[in-house]
């Protein structure tokens, strides 16, 4: 459901977020769901989504009176979800955490399931979820903005201020080291 017109804030840029519990709640309303599908593509776990919308909120209430979220703060609380569930998969690399959904499903009953694919995709989500969690920020933002968002090379290059050829490069890099890094996680030869 699409928020109304007169929900959307009329000048985000220049309303003080921490002073504003009005304006909080119309950006909740016209951006919270957008937030939420950016962290959830990000860290693939539901939990782990409403977590980073909760910190991205709660984050924008205790801003000082003053602060703004610039020209564009759809883009900045984007930025900010990507930023944030980035933030929770390095965490729980480095604390060795392993998630419920990791734990494995019960097989499927429909018959043409095959269980060995299904397998196999859940682990390479995972590793490319750990693989993610070791690039840096910068690349890992990139490659999500890219791939989990879908956003085009010229959208991301004027979400974070570089050139199109910048981006380009990166993501190539980007690729390549992930495709080496997810070929030792799968335990194949590169």
């Amino acid at each position: 459901m699409t928020p109304e017109p007169e929900s959307i804030p009329s000048a985000p840029a220049a309303a003080p977020p921490g002073a504003d519990p009005a304006w909080l709640e119309s950006c909740f309303r016209v951006h919270g769901e957008a937030v939420y599908r950016a962290a959830l593509r990000v860290t693939g776990s539901p939990s782990d989504a409403e977590d980073v919308l909760q910190t991205i909120f709660l984050r924008l209430s205790r801003r000082p009176p003053g602060e703004t979220l610039g020209a564009d703060p759809g883009g900045y609380l984007h930025r900010s979800a990507v930023h944030a569930a980035l933030d929770v998969l390095r965490s729980r690399h480095r604390a060795g955490w392993v998630p419920l959904e990791a734990a494995g499903e019960p097989p499927a009953l429909d018959p043409g399931t095959d269980p060995e694919r299904a397998r196999r995709t859940a682990e390479l989500r995972r590793n490319l979820r750990l693989a993610l969690a070791r690039l840096s920020p910068r690349a890992a933002e990139m490659f999500a903005l890219r791939y989990f968002e879908g956003l085009a090379n010229s959208e991301i290059a004027g979400l974070l201020g570089v050139s199109t050829g910048v981006v380009a490069v990166l993501l190539h890099r980007t690729r390549a080291r992930l495709r080496k890094d997810l070929g030792t996680l799968m335990g194949e030869v590169s």
